[in-house]
């Protein structure tokens, strides 16, 4: 079975989302060992939200619109600085919400700047009202994706890049600089069958949001046939799961839900606990590393 690694959910939003948070919880993190940093993706929190969140019982978006949130690549520069070693990912940037030039400009220059540490987790969204801003029509927001991701992997690879598609269309340019190592890995977040089969034609790895271990199985299920279709084998796969951890800790329970994900062939999990100040997210992390990371 292949190591399991654990990454963490960066201090992004809230009254915490600060340099001196920030970089003091990213140094910690590395020095105990832990194998990646997140940041998630909002670029505006409407005031009035009629899409429904879908990692809440109530379908209610958790932060106020006078909330901070820290601009994902952004603050990964910020912490690319700060580290050596540890990866450095977005759960998950929101695809319409940048010109797939720009988002390949910016993450490549992240790469080059952090050779080789960047994973760019991708998703679609799922707020209409944040994704028609950028005027990308909500209902097409997959095929749209589906093309920037196409674009964004010509910019990372061709010397002269061009593009001819129903929502990009540009002639020959250069794009510099390439990603260090000629490209950057591409965990595709969502579990419809629509975003299984995008993981299975245009990415490196899935990415789920949360899941059960019985949810986690059935998309798996899911992303084997997509696979089969395909012709492509699913070990190819990184399997990733974005999971909550607790502030009371039960290292029996927690222990159990992580096997049960390994199990199933998840081999990245990206802890997201609360938010409060930096003493605080470092105690859980520690906690976290001491009670329940060695015994699985």
């Amino acid at each position: 079975m292949p190591e399991l690694r654990f990454g963490c959910h960066l201090p992004v939003y809230g009254a915490a989302a600060t340099r001196d948070v920030l970089l003091g919880f990213a140094r910690r993190m590395e020095a105990l060992g832990y194998d990646s940093l997140w940041a998630s993706d909002h670029v505006v929190i409407p005031y009035a939200i009629a899409s429904k969140y879908p990692y809440s019982p109530t379908g209610d978006f958790p932060l106020p619109p006078t909330a901070s949130f820290l601009e994902p690549l952004v603050a990964l520069g910020l912490v690319a600085g700060a580290t050596e070693r540890i990866r450095l990912g977005t759960t998950v940037l929101v695809l319409p919400h940048r010109h797939p030039l720009l988002a390949a400009k910016m993450l490549a220059t992240l790469d080059h700047l952090a050779p080789g540490r960047v994973v760019l987790g991708a998703g679609v969204g799922w707020m209409k009202e944040e994704i028609e801003l950028f005027g990308v029509p909500y209902e097409r927001r997959g095929a749209w994706s589906d093309e920037a991701i196409r674009v964004m992997k010509a910019c990372w690879r061709d010397e002269r890049v061009a593009h001819r598609g129903e929502f990009f269309r540009f002639d020959a340019l250069g794009v510099a600089p390439k990603p260090a190592r000629g490209t950057i890995p591409i965990w595709i977040g969502g579990h419809t069958r629509r975003a299984l089969r995008r993981v299975v034609e245009l990415g490196d790895g899935w990415h789920a949001a949360f899941p059960s271990a019985d949810k986690m199985r059935a998309g798996l299920a899911d992303l084997a046939t997509a696979c089969g279709k395909a012709g492509r084998d699913v070990k190819s796969l990184t399997i990733s799961a974005r999971m909550g951890m607790p502030a009371r800790q039960d290292a029996e329970a927690l222990v159990r839900e992580i096997r049960d994900l390994a199990a199933l062939g998840v081999t990245h999990v990206i802890l997201e606990s609360r938010v409060r100040d930096l003493d605080d997210l470092i105690s859980l992390y520690e906690k976290f590393a001491k009670d329940v990371r060695p015994r699985v």
